[in-house]
């Protein structure tokens, strides 16, 4: 092992290995120095973690790996062309420092990940988050259009382009994202853009029954209205619709009051305009995920599901925050946990035959019923001749994704 690391220090420049928590860790400035990297790896058997900020690191399987390969000095907007309404990015890049040089030219990319502050594009797109602008805008693979890719034995690989109407080669970058960095290794991502709304407003509809809101939110997508972001929260003490809208001053008057019309069907209802708040109620998400404390699920459903699934989360004594399009983040305390996981769990299985993720456990290691017994994708054989064609000595993040691919 000591040989294989003084040999691959022997083909990068100085100063890029170093050591953390006992493991050798490699930190790249540029593509070509983690083409070296995986070329060396890959003729040497040594497998490679690769990590960047860290803030998703539990999302998959813990890695054995040789090397840590740290990507945060991979730094940077590259090009934009604010013209056209694209940007190349390092996938080192901080995401809110990617948004705020692009807000520059009033322009973003519409998505809202989890910690923007720290978490990378790479590690956003290796775990595919998302947040609720998905409703308007589409999810991270409909927002990418290129993408330069280093692959198991070092060759770099370009997939797309750097313009929107582009039709050349396969979309490797469609399979990137939300592989976990077990087919390759991301190192340069151009964005589709999009113009930051000039005006934004932000009503939140709340009462004590969950299926009403329910029903609102799905007169909501069958309307008429633009929203930009909606979401159903939940939790023992009530049941609450956030609607974002954005659009022209007057077009959002005569939306707002749409949308008031529409609530007026729920009884017992309030209506509260949120837009003066400090803190947005769009904020609930990365809320129920800040603490360690908590067991977090994720859970997927279609729009019609999400009122009844809410309202078993918050019998059981658990918050829920679900995006429009059915995306749910259950959070269940430890104290409640080991009564409500597995009722959940089974409940879930039963009435939807859908995907459960366990996403952040407070014990470690984590009890068997907190675990969901979700069975093997029937896709699961595909996914690993796809690793195994991609990755054929198992070089990039072995294990961490499902099936310990």
């Amino acid at each position: 092992m000591i040989d294989k690391l003084e040999a691959l220090q022997s083909v990068l420049p100085p100063n890029l290995l170093s050591e953390r928590d006992g493991k050798p860790i490699l930190s790249p400035k540029i593509t070509e120095e983690i083409s070296a990297i995986a070329r060396h790896a890959n003729q040497h058997n040594l497998a490679i973690e690769i990590t960047g900020a860290g803030t998703k690191r539990s999302w998959g399987n813990a890695v054995t790996a040789d090397l840590l390969l740290d990507t945060t000095h991979l730094t940077g907007v590259l090009s934009h062309s604010w013209q056209d309404l694209t940007a190349t990015v390092a996938a080192g890049t901080p995401w809110a420092t990617m948004q705020r040089a692009l807000a520059a030219h009033n322009q973003q990319v519409a998505l809202d990940p989890l910690w923007p502050e720290t978490a990378t594009v790479g590690g956003i797109i290796a775990t595919n988050d998302s947040g609720s602008l998905r409703l308007r805008y589409g999810s991270l693979r409909d927002l990418i259009l290129g993408m330069t890719i280093i692959l198991a034995d070092g060759t770099v690989a370009k997939s797309g382009g750097k313009v929107v109407k582009n039709v050349a080669g396969y979309d490797l970058h469609k399979l990137m994202t939300g592989a976990f960095g077990t087919l390759g290794i991301v190192t340069e991502v151009t964005f589709r853009l999009h113009p930051i709304p000039a005006h934004t407003h932000v009503w939140t509809i709340s009462s004590t029954q969950a299926q009403p809101i329910g029903d609102l939110m799905m007169k909501v997508l069958d309307s008429q209205l633009a929203p930009q972001a909606m979401q159903f929260r939940a939790s023992p003490a009530g049941f609450a619709l956030d609607v974002e809208l954005a659009t022209l001053p007057e077009v959002v008057i005569q939306q707002t009051q749409d949308l008031k019309l529409l609530s007026q069907s729920i009884t017992a209802s309030n209506v509260n305009d949120q837009s003066e708040l400090t803190r947005s109620p769009f904020e609930a998400r990365q809320e129920l995920m800040n603490s360690a404390d908590y067991f977090v699920i994720k859970v997927t459903m279609l729009p019609y599901s999400v009122a009844v699934l809410s309202m078993d989360v918050a019998r059981r004594g658990g918050v829920s925050v679900t995006q429009a399009n059915g995306i749910m983040f259950a959070q269940f305390s430890n104290s409640v946990a080991a009564q409500s996981l597995p009722g959940f769990y089974e409940y879930v299985d039963h009435h939807l035959h859908t995907s459960l993720t366990l996403l952040q456990s407070p014990i470690h290691p984590i009890p068997a019923w907190a675990i969901p017994a979700t069975p093997a994708p029937d896709t699961l054989p595909l996914m690993r001749e796809i690793k195994h064609r991609f990755d054929p000595n198992r070089t990039l993040n072995p294990g961490r994704f499902l099936g310990g691919i």
